[in-house]
């Protein structure tokens, strides 16, 4: 009776089962649903996908190069003399933007306005991203999946149209009372631990930052988008200090979540990506101009410095004592060596197919831009040339660059200092936004304190080339400083302004910077006659490649 009982109870459960809708008996337990998900969950995923690219991409890609705020000792080429030829992808950014459009619609299906005006917020920021380095993209029909896989390019104005538009409603998404708030994990928001008007801040903060980009093609409508945000502070908070700053520290636990040149994940220390980032010259000379305190926050003196002198001729001409090494006048005539200057390098080196040819004896040392069509590892007489590797006559980054996480060097979305920097250009334009000179002391101090060397604002505010003198170049040099691991919103500013003033070497691929990314070839091949609409839009300029439009150094709507 006991064996009829169990056969007929398991006759009873397989007959139930086969009643169920099939879909359900095939949920994998392990996979997270996108139609159950919680937005908390997205929120964590899209955060660091987002922000973490953007800031290894400010610190040491490309335009940190062209910049002038690094060189590469190996495997620069892009960087070091700008052989921006070949098309770059936007696979990640569309990546993210796809997770990022799951959490906005599953943000709308539960409810949530918290989650919804991050999501608008993480939107606008990778869309500005993409149409500031592309230009035309796909926008309005981007993130339709299979139902749409020749989106259309929308232009540039109607992209930006549409990050104002979002980032407007996220500041009234994230505008309510606290208490209204539902479903806020703080865990689950690795910037501002769920706190709603920190989000709002950032919004408009962001806002400030994509209106003064558009300031120069757009004049009107900046002007009145940044006097609406600064007129009306209780609508629309800005960033007040730099505890406002959206940041993501890094875990540190494995390459993927580490500062970028964490020396922890290098098989070869030696020729790792911490040792390949040295100084570069342009940037060295602002800031020994003006004897800037941030220098050594950033990078280390050279480990042996040259010094040009006869007072060890009796030992040889070129000789290594301690952490000094002396060349004699006569070796410095012999071998053609000059000695570097902030302006006659460039003739000094004239199509300069060796590196042997300049002598930097400062304390600090960077590797000029463009030197050479190769990498500049035996640049400075390194008695010790290694493609990739350390140079002892060059700076090298300081110690914290090597850590797999650093509290000074979180990812970060905007900066307070960018954010009063904004403010001072837009009072030196002529907008209603208080004065350009309370906003570039601002600017400095908030960079200074960030850094832990406020102590020294009153001594560096008064150096000549820092006491305000009411110029944009000023402004936009000092921003520039501040905006150290920030490359890309610097190269921008470059693009609007001409500021700062880029010395290029002999060896540039073109005689001027890059403008803008080249489009994927995925795109273009694709995608080919929204992309190639987008291309015939694109102007070209003197330094304009021979294979069409679609070249670095064509222009862009905004530049036109």
């Amino acid at each position: 009776m006991k064996t009829l009982y169990n056969l007929i109870l398991v006759m009873i459960l397989v007959v139930f089962a086969s009643c169920r809708d099939l879909t359900q008996l095939n949920v994998d337990p392990n996979t997270i649903s996108q139609v159950t998900v919680d937005p908390n969950f997205l929120m964590t995923a899209v955060i660091p996908e987002v922000v973490k690219p953007y800031q290894d991409d400010n610190y040491n890609g490309d335009c940190a190069g062209i910049m002038s705020y690094i060189q590469k000792s190996g495997w620069g080429g892009t960087l070091t003399y700008f052989n921006w030829t070949d098309p770059r992808s936007w696979a990640g950014n569309y990546g993210a933007l796809r997770d990022i459009y799951l959490m906005r619609d599953r943000s709308k299906a539960v409810g949530s306005d918290f989650h919804l005006g991050v999501a608008l917020i993480m939107k606008s920021f990778e869309f500005g991203l993409i149409t500031s380095l592309w230009g035309d993209a796909p926008y309005s029909e981007a993130g339709l999946g299979a139902t749409n896989t020749k989106p259309k390019f929308d232009t540039q104005q109607d992209i930006f149209t549409g990050i104002i538009a979002d980032l407007k409603a996220a500041n009234t998404l994230l505008s309510k009372p606290a208490s209204s708030y539902t479903n806020i994990n703080p865990v689950a928001d690795p910037i501002y631990n769920g706190n709603p008007a920190k989000w709002q801040k950032l919004a408009n903060s962001l806002l400030l930052r994509f209106y003064m980009r558009m300031s120069v093609k757009l004049p009107a409508i900046a002007k009145a988008g940044i006097e609406e945000i600064m007129n009306n502070p209780t609508t629309y908070p800005i960033f007040s200090s730099n505890a406002d700053e959206a940041k993501l520290a890094y875990p540190g636990l494995s390459s993927s979540d580490s500062w970028a040149s964490a020396i922890a994940w290098d098989s070869n220390v030696a020729q790792g990506n911490y040792t390949r980032i040295q100084l570069c010259a342009g940037f060295r000379d602002v800031l020994v101009a003006v004897n800037d305190p941030r220098l050594p926050i950033w990078f280390k003196p050279v480990s042996v410095q040259i010094i040009v002198t006869d007072q060890y001729a009796s030992q040889g001409p070129d000789v290594t004592l301690g952490n000094k090494r002396y060349i004699t006048n006569a070796q410095m005539a012999a071998k053609g060596y000059v000695i570097y200057s902030p302006s006659t390098w460039v003739a000094a080196t004239p199509s300069a197919t060796t590196l042997k040819t300049l002598v930097d004896t400062a304390k600090y040392v960077g590797i000029p831009l463009a030197i050479s069509k190769t990498e500049p590892f035996t640049y400075n007489l390194n008695p010790s040339p290694l493609q990739g590797g350390a140079n002892q006559h060059v700076s090298a980054l300081t110690d914290m660059f090597g850590q797999k996480t650093n509290a000074m060097l979180p990812a970060k979305m905007i900066t307070y200092a960018e954010v009063c920097f904004i403010l001072a250009e837009a009072a030196q334009r002529g907008y209603s936004v208080g004065t350009q000179q309370t906003w570039y002391t601002n600017g400095i101090q908030a960079s200074l304190s960030y850094w832990g060397v406020s102590s020294s604002y009153s001594s560096y505010i008064s150096k000549a080339g820092v006491a305000y003198d009411g110029s944009l170049k000023q402004v936009m040099m000092q921003k520039y400083i501040a905006g150290f691991l920030n490359a890309q919103e610097t190269w921008f500013d470059w693009r609007k302004t001409g500021y700062p003033d880029i010395t290029i070497g002999n060896s540039g691929f073109r005689n001027t910077l890059p403008l803008r990314y080249k489009y994927d070839m995925t795109e273009l091949n694709i995608n080919g006659d929204n992309a190639a609409a987008a291309v015939a839009k694109l102007v070209p300029t003197s330094n304009t490649g021979q294979t069409g439009n679609d070249d670095s150094w064509s222009k862009m709507w905004l530049l036109q």
